[in-house]
């Protein structure tokens, strides 16, 4: 028997029963709660340890500097709802802020340490920002936005890690005072605004999700117990800013356990840190197909892996060549775990599917008049349940687009079968129209990422006078495939097999690599941003040509 099916064999209640018990469960009064409970029971264990920079933490640690912080915090004048812009990498020092704001009921508004002037003036202002915590290496794009008069917050505000001005604070010195208690200014609970976490913004201004401590507190414990089994080494590879690893930091509090964390994302060096940290839970990138074989691979121990938007075709061969469970998922920044395919259903491997609703989550599918599907129809998905983002954060026209009595329209297209799975088609306006037809792009790109040279694909639609629009790919190759004709030739040959003719793209081009947002997904419209034909520089299957550029 291998480890993916010791795993499944191992008892557990039906997940029916287990999303009763999580949802009956009573929930930590707020984050401070969930601190005080956890420091309680694992005390001495290990909470986090940042391993490319060496930061380690004990539970009782951290809560102690925690509660130091909080109180250093609120002596500079931050109370319940002051807004705090927190600018900082992957280092220990940004959940230990994050965890602060949350004991006092204040808001931490997280920036991506890449953005310019422009960019972190639209969170500042849309936000209302008052405070910053920054790293160093930050200030020169804070300052410069001071000096063109794109934020006013003054130096007297400004928190830094590491080297500061002599206006600034020093973070070091509020961290340096650990206490063993900490009395909030105000009473905090769920429905307090802990984040306005903005959205990834791969088109237009990114927008401000109001999310509050139920938000947090339930996506933590909803990731933690839905599977029923114990996680006791976390991975958190992604930026700490972004959304991810703020749940599996809670997720591992829950489970008591050890959240190991990367400085950033590494594709090639992924599988060596979930061997190194015998990692039990990750979020797994289905690109580690592309990665060169290496005799280790099935030398892990990971219980359930998620993973997001596989290639039907390559699931089931991920699994087999790193022996793991590897599980799909679906979520967003505005609704927190909203599916997931519980680990046991092992014959879903392959199928496509989402999974089904999560703990505190109900989901339909709608036509365009909002009217519920049938199953086995196409539709729109709808999402409502406690703990969802209040809205966009100063922005009421956005959000009156999204909700409908209550229900968060997520703008992606699903269909759901018999037996209660839902399947995600594509984004509404990730369709390309071609003729009389409906071309759902990731049907299209699920086929292409499963031929054997294609390590990544993104396809979008072309204008054309005569069927409205055309299919294109955009193709980043493995290493060790040339970009001939032969290559491209198998590539369409596959796309045949696997698609209608109608939905085999026309247009084909190589790339080096794809524009990312700040979680790695292709930003896909960033792709054809500023060109004018994009016919020029592709093939032309149909015409069995390369177009020329210019």
């Amino acid at each position: 028997m291998g480890k993916r099916q010791e795993v499944l064999a191992a008892p557990v209640p039906a997940y029916a029963e287990r999303r009763r018990r999580i949802e009956a469960e009573p929930l930590p009064a707020n984050i401070g709660a969930l601190i005080d409970a956890a420091a309680d029971e694992a005390g001495d264990a290990l909470l986090w340890d940042f391993f490319e920079s060496g930061e380690t933490i004990t539970y009782s640690e951290m809560r102690r500097t925690v509660n130091g912080l909080a109180t250093r915090l609120v002596a500079l004048g931050i109370t319940k709802g002051t807004h705090i812009g927190v600018m900082l990498p992957n280092i220990a020092a940004l959940p230990l802020t994050w965890l602060a704001i949350g004991r006092i009921g204040a808001v931490m508004v997280p920036i991506n340490v890449s953005y310019r002037e422009r960019e972190l003036a639209h969170v500042v202002s849309s936000a209302d920002v008052t405070w910053l915590v920054a790293h160093e290496d930050c200030l020169p794009v804070i300052d410069a936005a001071r000096a063109h008069g794109q934020i006013s917050i003054s130096p007297s505000r400004v928190i830094v890690v590491g080297d500061a001005d002599d206006e600034m604070i020093a973070w070091k010195d509020l961290a340096s005072d650990p206490r063993d208690t900490f009395a909030a200014p105000a009473p905090v609970g769920h429905d307090d605004l802990l984040n306005i976490q903005f959205t990834s913004g791969t088109s237009g201004f990114p927008k401000g999700c109001i999310l509050t401590q139920r938000y947090w507190i339930s996506a933590g414990k909803v990731n933690a117990f839905r599977d029923g089994r114990r996680y006791r080494r976390i991975l958190a590879s992604t930026p700490f800013f972004y959304m991810d690893p703020q749940w599996l930091l809670l997720m591992t509090i829950y489970h008591r356990g050890t959240l190991y964390v990367a400085a950033r994302q590494s594709t090639s060096r992924f599988m060596e840190w979930v061997r190194r940290y015998r990692i039990e839970f990750c979020l797994l990138p289905w690109v580690l197909h592309s990665q060169p074989d290496h005799p280790d691979d099935r030398n892990n121990e990971v219980i359930r892996s998620n993973i997001y938007g596989a290639p039907r075709d390559l699931h089931a061969k991920l699994e087999d060549r790193y022996d793991l469970n590897a599980r799909e998922a679906f979520g967003m920044t505005e609704l927190g775990p909203t599916m997931f395919m519980p680990i046991e259903k092992s014959e879903m491997v392959g199928s496509g599917s989402c999974g089904v609703p999560c703990p505190f989550r109900d989901c339909k599918i709608v036509d365009e008049a909002g009217q519920e599907l049938p199953n086995g129809e196409m539709g729109e998905l709808l999402v409502r349940g406690p703990g969802i983002m209040g809205g966009y954060y100063n922005n009421p026209q956005a959000t009156e687009e999204v909700f409908a009595d209550g229900w968060f329209r997520t703008g992606d297209l699903f269909r759901k079968d018999e037996d209660g799975n839902f399947f995600i088609v594509g984004r509404k306006k990730d369709m390309i129209r071609r003729s009389a037809e409906n071309i759902a792009a990731r049907e299209v790109e699920s086929v292409l990422n499963a031929v054997s040279s294609v390590a990544e694909v993104a396809v979008i639609g072309v204008p054309d006078p005569l069927r409205g629009e055309e299919v294109k790919a955009y193709i980043k190759l493995k290493d060790g495939f040339d970009r001939s004709d032969a290559t491209l030739g198998a590539i369409i040959d596959e796309a045949r097999k696997g698609l209608a003719p109608f939905k085999v793209p026309r247009f084909y081009t190589f790339v080096d690599d794809f524009p990312r947002t700040v979680s790695l997904k292709i930003a896909k419209p960033q792709i054809s941003a500023g060109i004018s034909d994009l016919r020029a520089g592709s093939f032309d299957r149909v015409e069995n040509r390369w177009i020329q550029e210019g």
